[in-house]
This record gives structure tokens, C-alpha cells and sequence, in this order.
């Protein structure tokens, strides 16, 4: 079954929606759509009634809602809709689950409240923000990110993980442990920025791996990809 992304144009380029529960690594540089892919994620779930989880850890519901609000997507009306969980690991009741900053926890107690609130609510979408800080409130051996990865893929919900990448070649566990990785590209063309996405991961689906134009417009990211992208 496929899950739709709730951005214009990403599904054509995987074969019509993202494979049901499983894990996906957004990934990209700072600015380059990340957040705004994930919330639009997160809008579609609410939207469609289902049951999402928003984990931040280095933005308050507030900030991100702000951040949201000149969009037409609906993400100010997602998190008022008693359908989406939104964590600010910074709050009172994210510091139950990561601490406070720089008290390290035991990986397998962040892992197990995580998992554990997905599964007894059933969640259909989750979205963590970002790997990065992830690392800064665990411990910090080898295998940390490899257990979290294992037991999120084990959960049925559809997960994305944010990661700060800016070399796609600079693969991380995450990249090879995940369903799919999406990468988010910013270059120079003729001396302008551009914005371009790509699908470098996708296990079990035919899709393209081209990079396709990204813009940002006043209905959220759009990417422009023709109808018959996915080969």
C-alpha cells in the first residue's frame, strides 16, 4: 500500500506514493526543504485522519508552526486537529524523554518510550527532526544509531528521520539501514541557486533517480516531475 507524501509531484517519482511503514531518511543541507517536505507529510497524514507524531529537537510547536503558517498546506491546522503529537525535546515533556542537554541517556530507554508511544496509539506517520541532535542525547557508541534505526523499522508507522547532509556520497548507518533515502540538493546553475530533489534509495519500488527541480511555492514544495517519472 502506498502512502501519499502530500507534495505535489514526489509521488510520481516513486511509482505513485511511499511504501507503507517504513523508514525513510530525508536528508540535505541546511535550507533546502527538508522541514517543509516533512511537515507537508505530516499535513497529508492529518488530513487523511490519520495518527502522526512530530518530534523536534531543536524547534519549538511554536517556532515550526511559524515557520508553517505562510504556506497554504494546513500545518497550523494539522497540530490543532487532536491528530498530531508534536515533541519539543526541550520542553518539560521531551526532557522526559531525551533529558536535558548533555545528560547523555541509555539509547535503549529513548528508543523503548519512543516505539513504545507509536505502537500504543497506533501512529501512521512520525517524523524525527534530526539525527544530529538524536547523537547529542544519547550515548555515544557505535551501534546507538543502529539499534534506534532497527527498532523504528520494526514499528508500522511511516517514518521519516531528518539528517544534515550536504555530500550525498557521505553515506551514514542511517542511509544504508533505512527503506529509502531522499536527498535534498542545493546548487548553482548559471550563477543562480537552485533547489533539486532526489530519490537516491528506494527498496521495493520502481522509481527515478534523476534530480528534479524543487520550488518552493505558496502551496508548499513542489517538485516538477513528469507524469511518467518513475521507471
Amino acid at each position: 500500500m502506498s502512502v501519499p507524501s502530500g507534495v505535489e509531484g514526489f509521488d510520481r517519482v516513486v511509482d505513485g506514493g511511499l511504501p507503507e511503514g517504513r523508514l525513510y531518511v530525508v536528508c540535505g543541507p541546511p535550507g533546502s526543504g527538508k522541514t517543509t517536505f516533512s511537515a507537508q507529510f505530516i499535513a497529508a497524514g492529518a488530513t487523511a485522519d490519520e495518527r502522526c507524531l512530530f518530534i523536534s529537537m531543536h524547534e519549538s510547536r511554536d517556532d515550526i508552526a511559524r515557520d508553517m503558517a505562510g504556506y497554504e498546506f494546513g500545518f497550523d491546522d494539522a497540530l490543532d486537529s487532536g491528530r498530531v503529537t508534536f515533541l519539543d525535546a526541550f520542553s518539560s515533556d521531551g526532557q522526559r524523554f531525551f533529558g536535558m542537554p548533555g545528560d547523555r541517556r541509555d539509547t535503549g530507554s529513548i528508543t523503548n518510550r519512543i516505539t513504545s508511544f507509536v505502537d500504543s496509539r497506533d501512529v501512521d506517520r512520525v517524523v524525527i527532526d534530526s539525527t544530529m541532535l538524536l547523537r547529542y542525547f544519547t550515548d555515544d557508541d557505535d551501534g546507538t544509531m543502529i539499534r534506534f534505526l532497527s527498532a523504528l523499522k520494526r514499528t508500522d508507522a511511516t517514518t521519516f528521520l531528518i539528517s544534515e547532509m550536504t555530500d550525498p556520497r557521505a553515506y551514514a548507518d542511517e542511509h544504508y539501514l533505512a527503506h529509502g533515502v531522499v536527498f535534498f540538493h542545493n546548487y548553482m546553475d548559471d550563477g543562480e541557486m537552485r533547489r533539486g530533489v532526489q530519490v537516491v534509495k528506494m527498496r521495493g519500488r520502481d522509481v527515478d533517480t534523476d534530480i528534479h527541480d524543487l520550488r518552493f511555492t505558496p502551496a508548499g514544495l513542489v517538485v516538477d516531475a513528469p507524469e511518467t517519472a518513475a521507471r
